[in-house]
């Protein structure tokens, strides 16, 4: 749970900030580029005001190296071509004014002298042929006075003069060139035309803070990232220990630990768990107490009708019957006194080593005891594997239960005269004990190994071969029902002796066992409906 909102928060944090940053990255750099073309517009209007008093070349260039942009080597002004009176001619029509006025000539004479060479050019022309007016003749002369300017450019040229060309019609543009852009601004002169004023703008200039920006909101984006990630791992936290405090719990319950309970604290829904989960606890303290209690009380009850058992045993006198039945009154008063022992522990049960005890010698010894009933019977026994000595992890009382319980399903559920085996193979990992029988066999296993489902008829509990499969499991193996070789049926109980691995595999095999258990259920409640 933990990492999965760590996963998300890092997930949707990541989105948000991309989603913020990504543009306005992008508006850092536009903003960058138009305060690099404004600025070019700036230093490209300091110019205007030369443009528009002179077109003299030399006075254009002082004020070009006067400007910052100039000064920087950015500038450049291309000045179109064009046409003005000469100087010479302007004097020559100033002087004969002046000489007449220094003369001291009337008005009249002025007029006289006027229409004197007014009529000698009208002479001259009739003689030519030439039938133009006086008038005429002088604008000619004007005419002929107007001098050709060539274009020039004042600075370094980088843009192309197809784009120079364009600018002079008189609006502005941006032209790419090597290492930059450059800003081409027309600007109106006296005479009509368009000078063009080229301001260069390097890429560093348009760049100029993008880098810094993109670095500080990369900063602010893993910043809150980082921050996202602490406070999702916070909650995570938070959620999360509760919970596994919880589950620890659980499993300390599980193994016995009837004390453990769990601290009520963390989100309302862990706390109401933690509640229902200490109310679960002590419930299970009450009933195992009151089972405690039963089983003692059951136990003791017992105690008369055994005691009565032994004097009448005592009464029978000498002989192998007597001395058998003595023999298992004894026996059974034992299992009743360790039974009350049991029930009567108070407190929480601790976890205690077990001894264990020698399969085979058990094995022995109560074959010894239903030997003598198979004789009676006339059946035909035979014991195998038993002469080797092998220690079990179980104790005694609970491995002569489960042979009984085996042996006692022979002699119950097979008629007089069935013959029946046990055999033992054991290995440096389990013991195997086999019961067979030649009997008719049993038609449902799996339901046979469920705790009170037995089919035994009149006076089955259905509890023997759960004793079986309950002493099998706390080794870590398990029981098994087949056909014999005999013809009828084999119990295989498999006894694990520990070894790497042995708690994790015993509580594997429970669940194993318990999921086994809980499909041949659900199997014979489908055959039954």
């Amino acid at each position: 749970m933990r990492w999965a909102l760590i996963r998300v928060s890092l997930a949707v944090t990541v989105m948000v900030v991309l989603a913020f940053a990504v543009p306005l990255g992008l508006v850092v750099k536009e903003l960058a580029r138009d305060r690099a073309f404004a600025d070019a517009e700036r230093l490209a209007a300091q110019i205007r005001p030369a443009l528009a008093i002179t077109t003299d070349r030399e006075q254009l260039e002082r004020a070009v190296a006067s400007s910052q942009a100039g000064g920087e080597g950015r500038m450049a002004v291309h000045v179109p071509g064009g046409r003005h009176k000469a100087d010479g001619d302007a004097e020559a029509e100033g002087e004969p004014r002046g000489d007449a006025k220094a003369g001291g000539e009337s008005e009249a004479e002025a007029r006289d002298a006027g229409t004197e060479a007014r009529g000698d050019a009208e002479a001259e022309g009739k003689a030519r042929g030439d039938a133009k007016p006086a008038g005429h003749a002088r604008d000619g002369a004007q005419a002929e006075a107007q001098v050709a300017d060539p274009a020039y450019d004042i600075g370094h040229r980088r843009a192309s003069p197809g784009a120079v060309e364009a600018a002079r019609r008189g609006r502005s543009a941006v032209t790419s060139v090597p290492g930059g852009y450059a800003l081409l601004q027309p600007t109106a002169l006296s005479t009509g035309e368009f000078a063009v004023v080229e301001v260069y703008v390097p890429h560093r200039a348009v760049g100029n803070g993008v880098t810094t920006s993109w670095v500080i909101l990369a900063g602010v984006g893993l910043g809150l990232v980082a921050g996202s990630l602490a406070t999702a791992d916070r909650l995570g936290l938070r959620l999360v220990r509760p919970a596994e405090r919880l589950a620890k719990a659980a499993g300390e319950l599980g193994e016995g630990r009837l004390g453990v309970r769990v601290r009520e604290d963390g989100p309302a829904e862990l706390r109401a768990a933690a509640v229902a989960f200490n109310s679960m606890a002590d419930k299970i303290v009450r009933l195992l107490s009151n089972e405690r209690e039963l089983a003692a009380d059951l136990s003791h009850w017992l105690r008369t009708p055994l005691t009565v058992l032994r004097l009448n045993a005592a009464s029978l006198g000498d002989g192998p019957a007597a001395d058998h039945t003595r023999a298992a009154v004894a026996q059974l008063e034992r299992e009743v006194d360790q039974l009350i022992r049991a029930a009567r522990e108070q407190g929480e049960p601790q976890e205690r080593p077990v001894l264990g005890c020698d399969a085979c010698e058990v094995i022995r010894d109560r074959m010894d005891f239903w030997s003598a009933l198979a004789e009676d019977e006339g059946r035909a026994v035979r014991l195998a594997g038993v002469e080797s000595t092998v220690r079990v992890p179980v104790a005694r009382a609970e491995l002569v239960a489960a042979l009984d319980a085996m042996l006692g399903n022979v002699f119950r559920h097979t008629p007089e005269g069935t013959a029946f085996a046990v055999d033992v193979h054991h290995s440096e990992e389990a013991v195997i004990v086999l019961v067979s029988d030649a009997g008719p066999g049993i038609a449902d296993p799996d339901t046979a190994l469920r705790r009170g489902h037995g089919d035994g008829g009149p006076g089955s509990t259905g509890l023997g071969l759960d004793i079986v499969r309950r002493a099998a499991e706390s080794t870590g193996g398990d029981v098994r029902i087949g056909r014999s070789v005999l013809g009828g049926t084999e119990v295989r109980v498999w006894l694990s002796l520990g070894g790497e691995g042995g708690p994790r595999r015993v509580e594997r095999r429970r669940r194993m066992g318990r999921m086994r258990r809980t499909r041949a259920g659900r199997k014979a409640e489908r055959r039954s409906s």
